[in-house]
């Protein structure tokens, strides 16, 4: 070949074409090597969402102890939050960062060519909003790559069956796979666990957790301003719809509800779930503003779960366990740290201390990381996809129960068919959303015991 015929292929088309024998071998089955073949061993990474979750967990990959990485592409539907996201990562990791011009992509394929820049065995960060998870992870397994997506990794029953089918085929090529639940990888809540575990509590009778804040993320949003297109509207602001994040509930309760889960070490057979709105002024979500679901599990313990985002009432943000012998605090007043503790009694004063964690409690957002890069590095199998399913299908039946007023089984979420945006893999930049805004501009909200079998009306 020629220098000019050289000089006349992209770049782009140079990294598609060198990937297509990695996309060949991933494609037959062939197990992935958890190292590079190559002397290198740096472990590339690319971002697929550029919002602010996605920039911290950039952040995390490269504060990792566990040897070194580079962030080499990027990919959004936005634009300015890619250019935002590439310069807060570029200040604060410069030579970790090496994404030139032709490797930020915008648009609904720029998750492919995103990953197209990477090796098998590098890692794709997937933060986008969680409808496009089955998506993106089904093009990660494809390309041999491991990775961290956050949760939740699924927003109705059918993504959620989809995910854990994706997980088998993750592990049949011995991909690791990271799960955003970070409060798995908390040392103190860890140690609670092997405490409960001890039987230093008795058996678990009930559960507990809150989220009361004020408006939170985007879940609130009003109209849609003119000249904007319906899809991106609804993209920008996704904790407001449900095709997109599950909503509020979903997205901001997953936490309270895998921690508590996690002590019980078990998950809810069923669930019975209340709510509405009320101060609703002009905003056209299709969220509720109050959340209350009762959780059954299999041997009748109780799993109460309450989340609000009404501002000037109490907050708390916290989650309780109950035994026979004494009662917990599995995390207190947000994420981190926990500071976890048994009490004496079920009260909670502080003389009734039994146990607490009194050493300084690492960020769990950068331990699950160290964790997943270690497992990458010394080939360790590591796959925290059919947990976050599970915790996603499990949240989505109390929000399901919520919003129809009915009592909803895990049985159900086997069987249930109403997937709220089946043609996601379809979308570009110019469609239709799958939801769409009645003539004044609002969007169908839950009407519990008239809506029964999904959780709107089309």
């Amino acid at each position: 070949m020629s220098e000019n015929a050289l000089g006349s292929i992209s770049r782009r088309e140079l990294l598609k074409n060198s990937s297509r024998v990695a996309v060949a071998s991933a494609l037959a089955g062939v197990a992935i090597p958890s190292v590079h073949a190559s002397d290198d061993s740096t472990i590339r990474l690319a971002l697929v969402g550029c919002g602010g979750r996605g920039t911290g967990a950039a952040a995390n990959a490269m504060s990792s102890k566990s040897g070194p990485t580079r962030l080499v592409a990027m990919a959004d539907v936005f634009d300015d939050r890619l250019q935002t996201s590439y310069q807060s990562i570029k200040l604060r990791f410069d030579k970790q960062v090496d994404v030139p011009e032709d490797q930020k992509f915008i648009g609904f394929e720029a998750y492919k060519q995103a990953m197209d820049c990477l090796r098998p065995g590098d890692v794709v960060i997937l933060t986008t909003p969680p409808a496009f998870r089955w998506v993106h992870f089904t093009y990660a397994i494809e390309r041999g790559l491991n990775v961290f997506m956050e949760k939740p990794v699924a927003v109705d029953a059918p993504t959620g069956r989809r995910m854990l089918k994706l997980a088998e085929e993750a592990k049949k090529k011995n991909l690791k796979v990271g799960v955003g639940l970070m409060c798995r990888h908390c040392v103190a809540r860890q140690e609670l666990f092997d405490r409960i575990r001890a039987d230093q509590m008795g058996e678990l009778l009930m559960l507990r957790a809150y989220r009361l804040a004020g408006p939170t993320g985007s879940a609130f949003v009003e109209r849609k301003p003119e000249g904007m297109s319906e899809l991106l509207y609804q993209i920008r602001h996704f904790h407001a719809f449900l095709w997109l994040s599950g909503g509020a509930f979903s997205d901001f309760l997953i936490h309270n509800i895998d921690e508590c889960c996690w002590m019980k070490d078990a998950w809810p057979v069923k669930a019975n779930g209340f709510g509405g709105r009320h101060y609703r002024g002009d905003y056209v979500d299709q969220n509720f503003d109050v959340y209350s679901v009762e959780y059954t599990y299999g041997d009748g313990t109780k799993l109460f779960i309450d989340g609000r985002c009404i501002a000037g009432c109490h907050q708390e943000f916290a989650s309780y366990a109950h035994g026979t012998k004494s009662a917990a605090v599995i995390s207190f007043a947000g994420h981190a740290p926990s500071r976890c503790r048994i009490q004496n009694a079920q009260t909670f004063s502080r003389k009734d201390i039994a146990w607490r964690y009194s050493k300084p409690e690492p960020s769990p957002y950068q331990t699950e990381w160290d964790d997943l890069i270690t497992a990458i590095r010394q080939g360790k199998d590591y796959n925290e996809v059919p947990r976050g399913a599970e915790a996603s299908i499990v949240t989505a039946m109390g929000r399901m129960a919520a919003h129809t007023g009915q009592i909803v089984t895990r049985e159900d979420m086997r069987t249930l068919d109403h997937e709220f945006a089946p043609h996601v893999d379809k979308l570009a930049l110019d469609s239709a959303s799958p939801l769409v805004a009645d003539s004044d501009g609002r969007y169908p909200v839950p009407q519990p015991g008239i809506v029964t079998r999904r959780e709107y009306q089309v």
